[in-house]
């Protein structure tokens, strides 16, 4: 069996891959996985570093801007789709693989388009709950579509009815419990805040925390961790020093949470962005979230995102232009110490929660295999 995998340029296109590739190999250890993405972008890291075969191709995504300098990538961006078309058909000649299967990105697009016109099976997995341009172009070609969120098939023609298969799930963050997750770090009954903005921080979100920490700092009123990202640790850090401000032992401030499985399962509350993994997480973890939806992201599909979370019960959103710290303080004074609230909150993240992410996406592909 050889299952090709094909997405990239972001953590939330390339994890879901190899979450599944991960799983396929544990179900049978004598699978061929291998991967088609960009040589220059985060899967160029990751995918070998599992040990898949990867191959790359030269593509870029299209600019949405008429700026000049944009509309000189556009054009570039459309030779190098004509010659990434030539290279994969080569790709996929020389593999032969049974299934192809593409997770986002623009490297899907060529990778999936050509599979199909050579006869090889081929699904999508979109993990937002508005589509990527590619799934969209992609939706009416492909033998199966796999959707995180079932609000995404209103918003494409499809050929057949679409798998919701929800996005997988880190296995260890499902293993730990809270109780244990507590025990570990030190915690006791008060509740715990979890405050994270990504890898690579988020200006405004650890603008707006830091004035939250300001405002219960040494209340003792509840323990609080912050990841601030590689760009925000040093910034907030020295704004403390320059305000005089001593973090009390209940404030954890980190560049990088390292063991997201301890703090996601010991916390209360989450504020995050409402980037779509984050959110079957939070989700499968069930956990009430402050939700600020990043506003750089394509089609703002993380605002889309948050709402599936809003009109089910499970959050609160703040919109990054409304985003200051009062209201970020309000809004968490309404939550962190309510109970009832909070537990309503958890009950329907839990209810609107896919677990079982892998053994669903696993089953699509199986089915596309045995008929291949």
């Amino acid at each position: 069996m050889h299952i090709l995998f094909a997405g990239g340029g972001t953590a939330g296109h390339i994890n879901p891959a190899l979450a599944i590739a991960g799983y396929i190999r544990e179900k049978h250890p004598d699978a061929h996985i291998s991967y088609i993405g960009t040589p220059d972008k985060l899967e160029a890291k990751l995918v070998p570093e599992k040990g898949y075969n990867f191959r790359t191709i030269e593509v870029s995504g299209l600019k949405r801007s008429l700026k000049p300098k944009d509309m000189i990538k556009n054009v570039k961006a459309v030779s190098l789709a004509a010659t990434a078309s030539v290279n994969v058909r080569k790709i996929l000649k020389e593999l032969q693989p049974d299934v192809v299967v593409g997770t986002g990105g623009y490297v899907s697009g060529p990778v999936l388009s050509q599979a199909a016109k050579l006869g090889i099976k081929t699904a999508i997995h979109e993990q937002n709950a508005f589509p990527g341009v590619t799934t969209k172009m992609l939706a009416g070609k492909v033998d199966a579509v796999m959707l995180a969120m079932p609000e995404a098939q209103k918003y494409m023609k499809l050929k057949s009815k679409p798998y919701i298969t929800g996005n997988p799930v880190r296995r260890e963050l499902l293993n730990t419990s809270r109780e244990v997750a507590r025990k570990s770090l030190g915690l006791d009954e008060r509740p715990l805040l979890l405050s994270f903005g990504g890898s690579l921080g988020a200006k405004y979100i650890n603008l707006a925390v830091e004035g939250l920490i300001e405002w219960h700092n040494n209340t003792k009123r509840f323990y609080h961790i912050h990841g601030t990202g590689k760009a925000g640790f040093e910034t907030m850090k020295n704004d403390f020093k320059e305000k005089g401000i001593v973090l009390s032992e209940e404030v954890d401030v980190r560049e990088y949470i390292k063991n997201m499985n301890e703090c996601m399962a010991a916390a209360d509350l989450v504020i995050s962005r409402a980037g779509a993994i984050t959110l079957s997480e939070i989700t499968a973890m069930g956990k009430p979230a402050i939700l600020i939806p990043s506003p750089y992201v394509a089609e703002n599909h993380q605002f889309h995102n948050a709402m599936t979370l809003k009109r089910a019960g499970a959050a609160e959103i703040i919109e990054e232009k409304d985003l200051t710290a009062e209201k970020l303080i309000e809004t968490v004074e309404g939550l962190i110490e309510n109970k009832p609230r909070l537990e309503k909150m958890s009950s329907a993240a839990k209810k609107i929660a896919i677990t079982d992410a892998n053994e669903r996406i696993y089953e699509v592909i199986m089915k596309l295999y045995t008929n291949a």
